[in-house]
């Protein structure tokens, strides 16, 4: 145990960096815009019967005592009590949402780079988009072989001048815009706060603010690096959802209260409500400041792909190290990072460019198809997620750890069934094609997103089962040594 704790040199500060720039996005505050006052109904009550079941669920399972010792986060979770076959399809299923996902970060970036430099082929011309997510991805996936003490200073740096700087500078600028006697677009009414859910497309338009809250679990691989991880990883989640509902309300709020829904960008719009701010303030003089301010969004953008870009590649590593994925996968640079995996991973991360970039944009079947398979794939992790919570406190409760969801058995149950319910609902909701797509191509979406899911739903287990046929004897040992 003492060699372990010499190892330990992320701090608690540099894993919340980490932790909140996987969750805490700025440029999702359009996406809530467009909700107006609904978006504070929105991500308090989602920030209520998910993210906070996520969190604590979270956080218990990562203070049992030994289940981090062959590496943390969903894998060990969920190989402890539901075998190992489901923990590897876990992590798998967490890992394939984010080789997506990366592409989609990358082009707020390109955006915000493009107003930066007043060059709108960036985002306009799809050769020039594709080789841009090429090169910011690879950029930032190089850095990171440096070993954790490079992700833990970008994802500081990142967090602070990228998330936190703006976010507080966004929500000054429009108490300075208010009581200057600016417009307020938005009105403050019962009726504007709480949505009509008997339509169908407040359910759709909910799932998404549920969406804004994943992500939070996944730093959990980097565990066995966090100093005094049973007081501080516990910490670190609560901290985390006070502060994501807050910035999130609060952005959001900014962005509808002073940019015309018909004008509001959602790829831009951060970027659009800063520069309005400003150039009304200043009467124009200011206007230069939208630019630098762009620079450092993207920079929070940076920190949350370099957070991403081996946080689930580690968890991936410990399911090679005992023998699921090839040996080949094992090898590991002088700073314990699996370098062969995270290119391996940037390969998948290309192809997905090519096709999301390339393959028709955002007005094609096949991206939004795309998007929602993440979506509906992470779902399932968290289902997995919840249901080994409940084996846990059902049929492991006598278990050490040192963090207890308050409330007892029928408190801990509550909880984990109200997310269950929750992640079961979006689930369900994230098959409903989006309004973006006409009516007519609505059938060629459910048909291309159903038979995706089915096909990357297998994927885990048959490579589970094509390793375990060549490799029994080592499997079956190493599966006893991470369930003792």
């Amino acid at each position: 145990m003492s060699t372990l704790q010499n190892k330990r040199t992320l701090t608690m500060w540099g894993f919340f960096s980490i932790t909140a720039a996987m969750v805490l996005t700025v440029y999702e505050y359009p996406t809530f815009a467009t909700s107006k006052l609904h978006l504070v109904f929105f991500l308090i009550l989602g920030g209520l019967f998910w993210f906070i079941p996520v969190a604590l669920c979270a956080a218990e399972m990562a203070t049992v005592k030994g289940w981090n010792d062959n590496g943390g986060g969903e894998f060990s979770w969920v190989s402890h009590t539901l075998g190992t076959r489901f923990g590897f399809a876990a992590i798998f299923f967490q890992w394939f949402q984010i080789t997506v996902n990366f592409c989609t970060m990358i082009y707020f970036i390109l955006g915000a780079l493009s107003f930066v430099v007043s060059w709108p082929a960036l985002t306009n011309n799809a050769w020039v988009k594709f080789w841009g997510v090429l090169i910011v991805f690879w950029l930032v996936t190089f850095s990171q072989f440096g070993g954790t003490k490079y992700t833990q200073k970008i994802a500081k740096f990142g967090f602070l001048i990228g998330i936190l700087i703006p976010s507080a500078l966004l929500f000054i600028l429009a108490i300075w815009y208010l009581c200057s006697g600016g417009k307020l677009l938005i009105t403050f009414t019962p009726h504007q706060f709480i949505p009509d859910f008997t339509k169908v497309d407040t359910l759709v338009v909910f799932v998404s603010f549920i969406l804004a809250y994943m992500g939070g679990e996944a730093s959990a691989s980097y565990i066995n690096e966090l100093k005094n991880p049973n007081k501080n990883y516990p910490l670190v989640m609560f901290i985390l959802v006070i502060l994501a509902i807050c910035l999130d309300t609060l952005g959001g709020l900014t962005v509808a209260a002073v940019i015309p829904q018909n004008q509001l960008s959602l790829s831009a719009g951060v970027v659009q409500a800063f520069n309005y701010l400003f150039v009304n303030l200043s009467h124009g003089e200011l206007g230069w400041l939208t630019r630098i301010v762009g620079l450092m969004l993207a920079c929070g953008v940076i920190a949350e792909i370099s957070s991403w870009v081996t946080g689930p590649s580690r968890a991936i590593y410990d399911t090679a190290k005992i023998g699921i994925l090839p040996s080949y996968f094992k090898k590991t640079n002088k700073h314990n990072i699996p370098v062969r995996l995270i290119i391996f991973q940037g390969i998948i991360v290309s192809i997905w460019d090519a096709v999301l970039t390339l393959g028709g944009g955002g007005g094609n079947v096949s991206f939004f198809a795309a998007i929602g398979l993440t979506v509906v794939i992470y779902l399932v992790a968290y289902f997995l997620f919840f249901i080994s919570y409940l084996v846990l406190v059902y049929k492991k409760k006598d278990l050490p750890r040192t963090y207890n969801v308050p409330g007892g058995t029928l408190g801990k149950t509550i909880i984990a069934v109200c997310g269950f319910l929750v992640t079961l609902f979006a689930f369900i909701i994230s098959f409903f094609p989006t309004t973006s797509l006409p009516a007519s191509s609505h059938g060629t979406y459910m048909a291309i997103l159903i038979i995706s899911f089915l096909v990357v739903l297998t994927i885990p287990f048959i490579i589970f089962q094509l390793t375990k046929k060549h490799h029994t004897g080592l499997l079956d040992e190493n599966a006893k040594e991470i369930h003792r």
